[in-house]
């Protein structure tokens, strides 16, 4: 990941993705290239066709906030997309972190989840590690090779079973983890978590390079578990306040349906919840 020219390499990614028939354009014609041209770009953004190229070749980094909110409007940014475009140009100073220190849950966190048994939960670390669960959420997430999420996804033949809307939840996982990086992606484990995943998935190495930027939130999950079958589950996914990049996510069933059903039969068979005894051994080091 070259950081020399983000600004430029996100404008240009997001570019191709965009249609012209979104602001009315003629999609017709001999084109080069997908997306818009640069000339559209810049004529939407009320910007010299110049100055865009010298922003997407890296000669101008740091536009101001107006010509930023007119680039995204031309670009058709959602929210994140908007946020992470203006860390990019005007990204903030980062205090530096310790080398290797491994990110860690609160014994309070782990004990409010342990009072949810009926509920599955877990803690994603910054990298979307699976960092903790309680009882029901290592019932669902047991069948994990590696506690990497965004690993498991890519990697495991396993997950393709899983997860029935795999290709979306595809996207969601690259974009989430973008959102979660923000600018800083120099950060060592992060430039090693895509580089291996970049060599070894043609898929993340493709939906990397779109530069989709999306937080984890609140959706739906489709999921077909090895023990109980198909799942319809919602999640909420919340911030941990004291544990920056930690996010607390939420499964429930829909009341009364056959997945709540499903979900008490995984609850009644499950096993020691893993997940949460492999967290506290590594807070007690």
């Amino acid at each position: 990941m070259d950081s020399a020219n983000r600004l430029g390499e996100f404008l240009r990614a997001r570019r191709e993705l965009a249609r012209p028939e979104s602001h009315g354009m003629p999609a017709a014609g001999l084109r080069r290239t997908p997306g818009m041209r640069r000339e559209e770009v810049a004529m939407l953004a009320g910007v010299s066709t110049d100055y865009y190229i010298r922003l997407e070749q890296g000669r101008d980094k740091h536009p101001s906030a107006q010509v930023l909110e007119a680039l995204a409007t031309a670009l058709i940014l959602e929210e994140d997309a908007v946020a992470h475009l203006h860390e990019l140009a005007r990204p903030e100073p980062r205090r530096r972190r310790r080398a290797g220190r491994p990110e860690r849950v609160s014994p309070g966190l782990v004990r409010l989840m342990e009072r949810w048994p009926d509920t599955p939960a877990l803690v994603l670390g910054r990298y979307m590690d699976v960092l903790a669960g309680n009882a029901l959420g290592a019932a669902l997430f047991g069948w994990l090779g590696d506690r990497s999420l965004v690993r498991t996804v890519f990697l495991d033949p396993q997950a393709r079973d899983f997860y029935r809307d795999w290709p979306k939840v595809t996207r969601d996982c690259v974009a989430s983890l973008r959102a979660t990086a923000g600018a800083d992606l120099d950060d060592p484990r992060l430039t090693d978590l895509v580089g291996e995943l970049s060599l070894k998935s043609a898929d993340f190495a493709r939906l990397w390079a779109r530069h989709d930027v999306r937080g984890k939130t609140a959706e739906f999950k489709r999921l077909r578990h090895p023990v109980v079958g198909e799942l319809d589950l919602s999640y909420e996914a919340l911030t941990v306040n004291s544990a920056p990049g930690q996010q607390l996510v939420v499964y429930q069933a829909e009341p009364g349906s056959p997945s709540e059903q499903a979900l008490s039969l995984l609850g009644s068979i499950t096993a020691t919840p893993v997940m949460r005894d492999i967290t506290m051994t590594e807070q007690e080091k």
